[in-house]
């Protein structure tokens, strides 16, 4: 699969190096344990927090803040954005009105993080472009408007730096660097391959026209997100393993959920679209001319 850009980035569209400093140095905050080592309960720690947290990005920010693929109450929806938060991967209103953005002009000239830009750029380039640091209030205003959600969305790093300080605290130098530190900057790139690897490489399944491709790879490493030829051909579900083999670690965790009244209304696909639009494995991804596409409307 090519990586050839076909898309220019626009002159303002620079990373900002100085600005982007604590995100490379979080990068090397792993190397600690060089220093004070790692045993086998930071280890543990490093996966406990890297599951828990991939599931508030993929099943909060992701299907919740960024397509109303279900329901909850204002006290649970304002905890899954904590619970998001501490992952270090910005505002919850940041992070789900770019994703919005995203479908509406996906691989398009519009779209922000298209592997059409290169592949560096759409992994992680945009997110260190200064350009890009603002939350796109316009897009997000049905969350916009919970003052506690604005509240978190600017002091979004409150909650990770809670608990890095807990595990420094409970677990010493160790649990901090190889349990917070390294299952963070794992998190990061679990998260990034969906816009980057999901657009290049695997199967297509449905005819969208863009390059989404479903990837059994990443959706065990991202908890099902990896499915993303299905997410984008029909978005507003809360599963995004279309059928039983798909596994989809992050359904699952919010249909037991839903047992308890935790959340509720569940979105799956209907029928007639789980089996219509189909393309062969071979056909290639097309993208569509510029213009912006009608996304679902939220609920």
């Amino acid at each position: 699969m090519t990586t050839r850009v076909l898309y220019q980035r626009a002159p303002d569209e620079r990373v900002n190096w100085l600005g982007s400093i604590p995100f490379f140095l979080m990068h090397l905050m792993p190397l600690g344990i060089l220093l004070f080592g790692i045993t086998w309960q930071d280890v543990v720690l490093c996966i406990a927090l890297y599951v828990v947290r991939m599931f508030f990005i993929t099943a909060a920010y992701h299907r919740y803040f960024g397509h109303r693929a279900y329901k909850m109450g204002r006290v649970m929806q304002f905890l899954m954005a904590v619970g998001g938060s501490t992952a270090a991967q910005k505002g919850v209103l940041w992070w789900a009105g770019h994703h919005r953005h995203h479908h509406k002009y996906s691989d398009m000239p519009e779209d922000i993080h298209s592997p059409r830009r290169g592949f560096w750029w759409s992994h992680v380039g945009w997110i260190l472009c200064k350009k890009y640091d603002a939350t796109p209030m316009s897009a997000i205003k049905d969350f916009a408007k919970y003052p506690e959600l604005r509240w978190l969305n600017r002091w979004h790093l409150l909650p990770a730096i809670a608990l890095g300080a807990a595990c420094l605290l409970i677990g010493g130098p160790s649990a901090l660097f190889g349990g917070f530190f390294l299952s963070t900057v794992l998190l990061y790139h679990g998260t990034f391959s969906i816009n980057s690897f999901t657009h290049l490489f695997g199967r297509r399944r449905y005819a969208t026209t863009d390059t989404s491709r479903n990837s059994l790879l990443l959706a065990l490493v991202t908890l099902g997100e990896g499915w993303h030829n299905n997410h984008h051909y029909y978005q507003s579900t809360a599963n995004q393993g279309f059928f039983w083999w798909e596994i989809d670690i992050s359904y699952y965790v919010l249909k037991v959920m839903s047992w308890f009244g935790l959340v509720h209304g569940l979105r799956k696909p209907p029928q007639h679209v789980l089996d219509g639009n189909r393309v062969s494995e071979v056909e290639p991804a097309r993208v569509r001319p510029s213009r912006p596409r009608r996304v679902q409307p939220a609920a």
